[in-house]
């Protein structure tokens, strides 16, 4: 054999792993343990003999490693607390030949000191970095194609259409739908369709950046605008899209006097950066999407006329799944082909019954709420078909149980009235009702989240941490 052709015998692998310095643990999909080196048994205060072919959390306190082997979502420079202290630990999804086959879990830093020394010689590392990230993410393109707009039903085919028309205009768009519906994939669609194409896509969510960012997020600063401006001033995202699009989600949720300000880019085509004393010309074009009847703001003073013309050039109206008949399977299928990658699973198939299940339902949360339906229907899938018992509680078809009812005066002795109760956890119902109660206050509310809050008499920021655990856009 040819020097340095030689293959690493087997048993030094186990000296390697040691003296790398690492503690390291192999766990099955079930979370069995079925590798741990000795130096980590050494801080466990156990041995390799006694960890091998015990559930992983009976091993490792807190350990998390059980929930990435099924889920196959790494988790990097975790906080581990463990006798006492804290370690850094890293774990790892092990796919094999395509497979989720179990996980990896190695520590690098025993405690924090160790993790603030390594930090330091790597600081200047990672700012340039997240840098280089930031400014990656800003030059991102549009991603989603009308090829990736899935149905076939009348209404939606007939807005497709419609959207394939006008993308290679040049005037402003109105994307009109309820939230979940795919307003954004639709502007990402017309972008990409558009003589725009090759330039950028700019994305804002005008509900999620705070009021008094808002401005200068849009339009960029000049150098020393403000306290704690960046120095040499920043660009705004309107001069980032520039020549591209720029896609203004949530539209409606602008606030009166940045109205005024985006009518004034519309008019003259120029904006006015933050503390800048000069107009710079921009050239984009403006596709604006809200889920909010923007014609009642209007007559409510909440939206400015002469704005809402302005935008409302070519309105683009998307159906709500409900209304969307034989769309639904199409979609859960496009959605299983993405999470089967997520989840690194293959040839997962919906049975009949959850097929009419989910035909039946009024999906208030459209398509994002079908995802969220499918994606936790898949953690709990132990085969390859999502049969009725995989679907949330609120859209199985409960099982009843007969319940005795006491009854006086006409009935014969020993006779009962039975009547069918649905049974389910207390959590469950608990959590159903809650999330029924804020859909309907953001409805009473036009979907005005402050509004809704001061409906349901809890705080606005309570409110928005409700909204995310339950998907409520």
């Amino acid at each position: 054999m040819k020097q340095g052709m030689e293959k690493i015998p087997y048993h030094w692998f186990e000296e390697i792993i040691n003296l790398a310095g690492e503690r390291v643990v192999v766990v099955n999909r079930d979370g069995v343990v079925i590798y741990i080196n000795s130096s980590y048994c050494e801080f466990l205060g156990t041995t390799v003999e006694q960890a091998i072919g015990k559930s992983v959390e009976d091993v490792i306190e807190n350990s998390r490693m059980h929930i990435v082997a099924k889920t196959g979502q790494k988790e990097l420079a975790s906080l581990h607390p463990i006798n006492g202290s804290e370690m850094i630990a890293n774990r790892y999804p092990l796919i094999i030949d395509g497979e989720l086959v179990g996980a990896v879990g190695t520590v690098m830093f025993r405690n924090p000191e160790e993790w603030r020394l390594y930090q330091s010689k790597i600081q200047h590392l990672v700012e340039e970095i997240k840098y280089y990230k930031t400014k990656a993410e800003k030059n991102q393109k549009s991603k989603y194609y009308f090829k990736d707009l899935i149905g076939k039903s009348a209404p939606f085919s007939a807005v497709k259409s419609l959207a394939e028309r006008i993308s290679g205009s040049q005037s402003a768009v109105l994307i009109l739908g309820e939230s979940g519906t795919g307003k954004e994939l639709f502007a990402s669609a017309i972008h990409n369709n558009s003589l725009r194409a090759a330039f950028p896509f700019v994305p804002i969510n005008c509900a999620s950046i705070p009021e008094h960012l808002l401005e200068s997020e849009l339009f960029g600063y000049d150098d020393g605008a403000f306290t704690g401006a960046k120095k040499g001033g920043k660009k705004g995202q309107f001069q980032l899209a520039n020549r591209g699009t720029i896609f203004l989600d949530e539209i409606g949720d602008m606030p009166l006097a940045m109205q005024s300000k985006l009518l004034r880019v519309l008019q003259e085509h120029e904006i006015l950066p933050v503390g800048g004393q000069k107009s710079i010309a921009v050239d984009v074009r403006i596709i604006a999407a809200t889920h909010r009847d923007l014609e009642k703001m209007v007559e409510e003073g909440k939206f400015r006329q002469d704005l809402y013309y302005r935008l409302n050039v070519i309105k683009v109206e998307i159906p709500p799944l409900r209304d969307r008949v034989g769309d639904i399977e199409l979609i859960s299928v496009k959605l299983l082909e993405k999470l089967e990658r997520k989840f690194y699973r293959k040839g997962i198939l919906l049975s009949d019954e959850v097929i009419e299940r989910l035909n039946q339902h009024k999906w208030q949360g459209n398509v994002r709420e079908l995802e969220n339906v499918l994606e936790r229907s898949i953690n709990v899938l132990d085969g390859n078909t999502i049969e009725i018992a995989h679907l949330p509680l609120y859209l199985r078809d409960q099982e009843t149980v007969s319940i005795p009812i006491k009854e006086s005066g006409c009935k014969k002795k020993g006779a009962a009235n039975t009547v069918a109760m649905p049974v389910q956890s207390l959590k469950d119902t608990l959590a159903s009702v809650e999330k029924q109660a804020i859909l309907n206050a953001l409805s009473a509310a036009n979907g005005n989240k402050q509004e809704a809050a001061k409906l349901l008499e809890i705080g606005k920021t309570r409110f928005y941490e409700k909204c995310k655990i339950y998907d409520i856009q």
